[in-house]
């Protein structure tokens, strides 16, 4: 199932707002590791309904995925 594209927008801003809140990173940064994610990968090809979960739960999925991705964190663009 594919999100309605202005919810799913919405849906990405909250979770990189979350995610930079909750990390104490700036929201370029949380931005720049969102769209490098796996997580931004499914959410916006509608794998598994993605979109359909909480912010929180997304926000957790990221931030398990950067501890195991330090690529998306030490990269000199963000």
């Amino acid at each position: 199932m594919n999100a309605n594209p202005i919810l799913l927008q919405k849906k990405y801003a909250r979770v990189v707002e979350l995610f930079a809140k909750e990390n104490r990173i700036t929201w370029k940064k949380a931005l720049g590791i969102f769209y490098r994610s796996e997580l931004y990968k499914l959410m916006s090809e509608g794998v598994s309904d993605m979109h359909c979960m909480s912010d929180e739960y997304l926000v957790q999925e990221l931030e398990e995925e950067s501890k195991n991705a330090e690529k998306l964190w030490t990269n000199d663009e963000l």
